[in-house]
């Protein structure tokens, strides 16, 4: 079986905490490559990683606020004038998508924005306990407790034999114990240490809840400073930025 490899963009919080890059995950398979979130900093990970944007055919979005998509506008621009692009980008998100990736690139660059892209960009809107089907990729949403409006989501992904669940950012869910069951990898956000919320993890409750996830490799991600400060303290694999997984 052909390996699969997952370079870590960006595994910080919303503020970068200690100073690692914002929410991107770069899923290379056999057909091309898909990028999970796209925060702001996205062209800074891949060209500090020495990786090319050219080979991304996908991006998903779990959710729209700015840490998680906020990097598009700079990728659009990447696909015009330094890596040209012909290609579509298929660009799939919760209900809204288009609109917000759309308002946020006039926002930032009005005057690329107001011209053709030339390459097409196709939007696709995805719901919870949804699913599709992309270049024979498998995509399920799920809801995770973070924002309500628009809705954010999680996604189980299974591609080229292997099974991948992302949480994007999310309270505690139910969900979790019976999406992670079997995954190949289980990507989970841990943002907090001592705080407890209700739309964010903290390592303590995760580790509560271990004996319950049944992924084959957990890894953590998207730390906030308390984690951070504490991390030798936490049992479990963390991610950093330029960590690759193979799975």
């Amino acid at each position: 079986m052909h390996p699969l490899r997952i370079h870590c963009l960006g595994t910080g919080d919303a503020f970068s905490a200690g100073g690692r890059h914002q929410a991107a995950y770069l899923i290379q398979h056999l057909e091309g490559a898909l990028l999970l979130d796209c925060g702001a900093s996205i062209l800074a990970s891949l060209k500090r990683q020495g990786l090319s944007a050219e080979p991304v055919d996908t991006v998903l979005l779990s959710h729209l606020h700015g840490d998680h998509f906020a990097g598009l506008p700079f990728l659009f621009l990447e696909y015009i004038y330094v890596e040209p692009r012909g290609r579509p980008l298929k660009i799939v998100g919760p209900p809204g998508v288009e609109d917000r990736v759309l308002r946020i690139f006039q926002a930032m660059y009005a005057d690329s924005a107001a011209e053709p892209l030339p390459y097409a960009v196709e939007f696709i809107e995805i719901e919870p306990q949804r699913g599709i089907t992309l270049g024979g990729i498998q995509i399920w949403a799920f809801r995770a407790p973070h924002q309500e409006r628009p809705v954010s989501l999680g996604y189980e992904i299974q591609l080229d034999g292997r099974k991948i669940v992302y949480t994007g950012d999310t309270g505690w869910s139910e969900e979790l114990v019976s999406r992670s069951k079997d995954a190949d990898l289980f990507l989970c956000e841990c943002s907090f240490f001592e705080t407890r919320m209700d739309t964010h993890l903290d390592y303590p409750r995760i580790a509560e809840n271990l004996p319950r996830l049944g992924a084959k490799r957990i890894v953590l991600t998207h730390f906030g400073q308390e984690v951070l400060q504490r991390q030798r303290e936490v049992a479990l694999e963390m991610a950093y930025d330029g960590l690759v997984l193979t799975i």
